[in-house]
């Protein structure tokens, strides 16, 4: 009789102990495929994990150096997505990845602005802007890499002049251009005609 009792209690606290109340191996049961991937995702950008989340638009809309025509243009396009694109990466030298911003216009995602921004004392400072639409620029090891398209006066959207591809680098607390390559396009059909290097 005892030791049926025992039995009763030992199973009894056994199966407490693999119940809900936190202590099973399979609390939650089985990962669901959403779980899964979240677990095994790339973490979302962010220069460091003691620097606070950055909005990108709030910083664009509340620096007096971005041009007013490009604020303008700081409005969700399709759905809810905002035509801004972020890139992190060591442009200057550091101890915070620098923020890369570039705007695209909603009407035809056509680049209008790029924006340096460094982590200085706390927040990010405007170190590099350009706004002579079209313009993109992309962050190649640790220089900046500035793509414009440049238009005569008669020319289509579609049919640019020439493609300059201008290099900086961060020297002296600023900027330094090192390198320039210009692509030429023949006026009767698009097609490169001639490129040169500065």
């Amino acid at each position: 009789m005892i030791a049926a009792v025992a039995s009763i209690a030992a199973l009894a606290l056994f199966t407490a102990s693999c119940s809900s109340g936190g202590e099973g191996a399979r609390d939650e049961g089985p990962a669901h495929a959403s779980a899964m991937a979240g677990a095994f995702a790339s973490p979302s950008p962010s220069p460091s994990d003691s620097d606070p989340h950055v909005d990108p638009v709030d910083l664009l809309m509340n620096d007096p150096a971005v041009s007013a025509s490009v604020k303008r243009d700081l409005k969700p396009c399709d759905g809810d997505d905002d035509a801004v694109e972020v890139t992190y990466g060591d442009l200057t030298g550091g101890s915070v990845d620098d923020m890369l911003i570039n705007v695209s216009a909603c009407s035809d995602w056509v680049g209008i602005g790029t924006y340096v921004y460094r982590y200085v004392g706390g927040t990010y400072k405007n170190v590099f802007k350009a706004e002579e639409s079209p313009v993109v620029a992309d962050i190649d090891g640790t220089g900046l890499t500035v793509t414009k398209q440049v238009y005569d006066t008669d020319d289509q959207m579609s049919n640019p002049s020439k493609e300059t591809v201008i290099t900086y680098r961060w020297k002296a607390d600023r900027f330094v251009e090192r390198y320039r390559h210009d692509t030429k396009y023949s006026k009767t059909g698009g097609d490169a005609a001639s490129s040169s290097d500065g």
